[in-house]
């Protein structure tokens, strides 16, 4: 049985990963998960990236958007509002307040992250191994420009930065508060050391597959791991398929292109890397960079074409072995 290892981040994951268990049925995945998007809320611990894999996968997803609960109601967060009670940027439905109730009173009681994401799919059932990248408090802050503040700048929850100010100001840094000192969660490693191959979906490289490779020791386990190691570009044409990838790769000095999103990645850690078929004039220079390439479709517009990337993902991991 073949044994896959996934960094994951949202929407661009989740929707990979269910292409990824159509391609290869039988394969063991496991899937370590984006926690540097975590925030309390309405004193509950949310855990989005988490979620997302775990509704999509599980058969629950609002498919439209991607995100949060289908036939989802809205009760609570109109109570709170009419309390006064915010943010009312973010908007979780009465059937995610659920899960977030859930995984705050385990975690009250002593449960880890792991314990209770494995206790939540326990329910949905996502068919593949849900390890959250640490057990340990990692949120991502980004640091914008605010003239009304003393400093002229001020650091926002990534939350804030994406959902209530839709990436409208420039990012100057993207910082994983409490990332240096995190642990990877029980698992994470022994899952790396024991893959046959790992990929890195088209989820964002900064705030999604970025923060997992920042917790200490998960670059090197998968550098180390001596499997190939694959991944999709989430730029095609020089912007990304889905959300604002540009303004937090532009924060960290990286070009929105395919070909210098796998630079930023790094031949010590890339094998190969897939870009668009819109992308073919930048194969060469990623493999300048010694990184296999190759271009292919990579629109996800339906589990089957997800699922055509994903073995071709796979299939450049056999080249890149052979």
């Amino acid at each position: 049985m073949q044994r896959i290892v996934v960094l994951a981040g949202g929407i661009g994951g989740a929707r990979f990963l269910r292409g990824l268990k159509s391609a290869v049925p039988d394969a063991e995945i496991t899937v370590i998960g984006n926690t540097g998007d975590d925030i309390h809320l309405f004193g509950l611990k949310v855990c989005p990236d988490l979620d997302t894999v775990m509704y999509t996968l599980g058969g629950g997803i609002h498919e439209e958007q991607g995100w949060g609960r289908k036939d989802e109601s809205f009760a609570v967060k109109e109570e709170l509002a009419a309390y006064g009670v915010g943010p009312e940027w973010f908007g979780l439905g009465d059937r995610d307040f659920a899960t977030h109730i859930v995984r705050t009173q385990m975690i009250a009681a002593g449960y880890s992250l792991s314990d209770v994401t494995e206790a939540l799919c326990a329910r949905w059932q996502p068919g593949v191994r849900l390890l959250p990248m640490t057990d340990d408090r990692v949120e991502t802050h980004v640091l914008i420009d605010d003239p009304d503040s003393k400093e002229g700048r001020r650091a926002v929850h990534f939350q804030e930065y994406w959902v209530r100010l839709r990436a409208s100001v420039d990012a100057q840094a993207v910082v994983p508060v409490g990332a240096d000192s995190a642990k990877p969660a029980p698992g994470v490693l022994d899952a790396i050391s024991e893959a046959d191959v790992i990929l890195f979906p088209p989820s964002n490289p900064v705030v999604s597959v970025g923060t997992i490779l920042a917790v200490p020791g998960m670059r090197e386990a998968i550098a180390e791991a001596g499997v190939p190691v694959v991944g999709l570009s989430p730029i095609v044409g020089d912007a990304p398929v889905r959300g604002m990838a540009d303004k937090v790769l532009a924060a960290v000095g990286v070009e929105s292109t395919a070909a210098a999103v796998a630079q930023h990645y790094g031949s010590g850690l890339l094998d190969g890397w897939l870009v668009d078929t819109v992308d073919a004039d930048s194969v060469r220079a990623v493999e300048e960079a010694g990184i296999r390439c190759r271009a292919v479709p990579l629109m996800m517009t339906g589990t089957e074409a997800t699922a055509a990337m994903a073995r071709e993902a796979l299939a450049l991991a056999g080249e890149v072995q052979a």
